[in-house]
């Protein structure tokens, strides 16, 4: 026991330092403008692909095998097959993911159909999904919720892990859920959802639920139905949304998302909005909190359209606006050196999104002028930026398909030529694609 204390002891001194270094490294690096060079991380299928990088490089990912999808990690190049080294018995996983220990969380289906033909992993199997825990090279399934009377819910999630090992995600509970739209349990029904699913932690393999919040029509104190968190920093503070139920969102759930959300000492606090409720499919939600409590996410604004936002408790809820005429955003990543990043939105919508980048205290720009070398990928989204300000997302090839990236700074001036137009031109036919597939799978 003395060596296994001592061990996770010292890979702590051991990441705090590395954490420090890349600090000032970052810092350093921001005096110049920053290049990047693209890696393509390969398609992505059903799963959402690269979710998070760790400060020192780890990926969370899912890799497809013959229409089959595993939870992998990439680290220094290579690639980890998590179900291979002692998975789940279900055919479907995907990583979402991981902290700088190498333990990593996400979802995988069950052996078993769920018997209510809901589809909680969003693979489209319509398989039972359940939360795991990857560490020593083993798989294991974390503990759904259970009711007063002992009965476990069907189905489970992990969005997020930190440093300490806790979980966090959303779980069904057995209470039929009335505001989901009305329940088609036909086989080629696009509404799975029939059960509440709440926000939370699992800490040394024990559940916790969250609390929600919100208001009802009048303005009335009310607990929203459902929740999920998305992600949990080192000191165990939680982002995420509540709200109610709809069908599977442009965040891969089933979320109405109504209310920010940040979750603290097992306190829930809403963090407000821009003026308005985003647009279903998106909403307003908290996606992503650095390790000194600052948070990025979307609003809805007054204007009807949805911007990033940043919020921290000196600063409350800020709007990040958009890439120079775009019309809307949505903030997804930050990092522990306050660089932002996420999807920008064209005025036309025939125009593909374009990731954006904002380096801490500067303007936010389209990602895609800042690449160098040549790359068949156009860069659609940024899903997470470490400290070393690397950089995961989603991009999309000539042919509509998605692909996961990495894209890796170096020094040097930016392109002296904005290559986001040209980009945007040769790609638009392939967005076009990509929109008529988005459209069918999650209308």
């Amino acid at each position: 026991m003395k060596r296994a204390w001592f061990r996770w002891q010292f890979a702590g001194v051991l990441a705090a330092s590395a954490f420090l270094a890349q600090i000032a490294a970052a810092q350093g690096q921001k005096a110049q403008t920053v290049q990047y060079t693209v890696t393509d991380l390969g398609l992505v299928g059903p799963s959402p692909g690269p979710t998070v990088i760790t400060n020192n490089g780890l990926i969370a990912d899912s890799t497809g095998v013959s229409n089959v999808w595993h939870a992998t990690l990439w680290f220094l190049g290579m690639q980890f097959d998590l179900v291979r080294s002692g998975g789940l018995p279900g055919a479907n996983s995907g990583a979402l993911g991981v902290n700088e220990r190498g333990q990593a969380a996400g979802q995988a289906e069950t052996n078993d159909a769920d018997p209510n033909l809901e589809d909680f992993c969003a693979f489209g199997s319509r398989q039972g999904c359940q939360a795991f825990l990857w560490q020593y090279g083993v798989m294991s399934a974390l503990p759904m919720l259970k009711d007063a009377n002992g009965l476990a819910g069907r189905n489970a999630a992990a969005k997020g892990i930190n440093i300490l090992g806790q979980v966090a995600g959303t779980a069904e509970n057995t209470t039929v859920d009335t505001t989901c739209p009305a329940y088609d349990p036909s086989p080629m029904a696009l509404q799975f959802q029939k059960y509440q699913f709440k926000p939370v932690i699992w800490k040394n393999g024990e559940i916790q639920e969250l609390a929600t919040s919100g208001t009802d029509a009048s303005g009335n104190a009310f607990n929203d139905p459902d929740g999920v968190v998305f992600r949990i920093n080192d000191h165990g503070l939680a982002v995420g949304a509540t709200g109610t139920c709809t069908g599977l969102t442009n965040v891969g759930t089933y979320l109405n998302s109504l209310h920010a959300t940040l979750w603290q000492n097992g306190a829930v606090i809403d963090l407000g909005n821009l003026g308005g409720i985003a647009p279903q499919g998106f909403g307003n939600f908290a996606y992503n909190i650095n390790r000194w409590g600052h948070v990025v996410g979307t609003s809805g604004t007054k204007d009807g359209s949805f911007h990033a936002f940043f919020w921290s408790p000196d600063t409350l809820i800020q709007d990040l606006g958009t890439v120079q005429d775009d019309a809307a955003t949505v903030g997804l990543a930050i990092s522990d050196v306050g660089d932002i990043g996420g999807v920008s939105f064209p005025a036309d919508p025939n125009a593909p999104p374009r990731a954006f980048i904002r380096p801490d205290g500067g303007t936010m720009t389209d990602l895609n002028s800042l690449v160098t070398g040549n790359t068949n990928l156009y860069l659609f989204s940024i899903c997470s930026i470490n400290s070393r300000g690397q950089i995961i997302g989603l991009a999309l090839d000539a042919q509509g398909n998605f692909h996961g990236y990495l894209a890796t700074p170096g020094g040097g001036a930016a392109p002296s030529v904005d290559l986001s137009e040209a980009r945007s031109q040769r790609f638009e036919f392939a967005w076009q694609l990509a929109r008529d597939r988005l459209r069918r799978h999650w209308r």
